[in-house]
């Protein structure tokens, strides 16, 4: 079955902005802070403390918002050797199940992404081990807003916080849940794209979750430049 056209809405579109541009800037930045860094290192003998620190964080946003961009355009590898020999209808069932628990998995991702950050955020985490249950309550020793990362330098334009995440006093470097929000927004653009891929199967515009043929495309492509020769 062929994929039909489809008509994005305006949070799909949002979402498709979001990624694509936050995916943009990250690459961008971390070629510009690495190369400044190179530039230092070798014409200066001097260098950035925090741009090592600065760019894993980068990196591990790029990973996040790559795993869910990856779902949009069925980037990500799949096996279907048993979804194909079995009859078509069977195939769209089999693909609705496989979609139902990626998004059961991302649902799990979620509580625990969003209780490992609220523990730096001065957020309550969630009760329950599996799902949400609940909301825990806050005492004043949850509050976790004055943890900072190790060298990357806090920005004079970001004091305003100070007085809402660490009771006025000064941060010397960057709080770790500014950084770490990537969790819970990241997975939550994941489990927002496998509820996509799910209603896709559902609606009948597609029936199979996403399958990427890599292997296959880079064999065939091999073939045709050995035919050309």
């Amino acid at each position: 079955m062929t994929a039909q056209p489809e008509t994005r809405s305006a949070l799909g579109r949002a979402v498709d902005e979001i990624e694509e541009t936050g995916i943009a800037i990250i690459l961008g930045l971390m070629c510009l802070i690495t190369f400044i860094n190179v530039v230092l290192r070798y014409g200066f003998n001097t260098g950035l403390i925090w741009g090592l620190e600065a760019t894993s964080f980068l990196f591990a946003w790029l990973v996040l918002f790559g795993i869910s961009y990856a779902v949009k355009v069925t980037a990500h590898l799949g096996v279907d050797a048993i979804i194909n020999i079995v009859p078509r209808p069977m195939r769209r069932a089999l693909g609705l199940v496989a979609a139902l628990i990626c998004v059961a998995y991302a649902a799990l991702l979620m509580k625990g992404a969003w209780d490992y950050w609220a523990n730096f955020a001065n957020l309550p985490q969630t009760t329950g081990r599996w799902f949400p249950t609940g909301i825990e309550e806050m005492t004043r020793t949850s509050y976790r807003g004055w943890y900072e990362v190790v060298d990357i330098p806090f920005p004079e334009w970001l004091r305003w916080i100070e007085p809402i995440m660490n009771e006025g006093e000064h941060y010397e470097k960057l709080p770790r849940f500014i950084p770490y929000v990537i969790l819970p927004f990241g997975i939550a653009l994941l489990l927002f794209r496998f509820i996509q891929a799910a209603w896709r199967i559902w609606t009948g515009r597609a029936e199979s979750l996403i399958v990427s043929h890599e292997a296959e495309d880079a064999v065939d492509e091999v073939s045709d430049m050995n035919k050309g020769d």
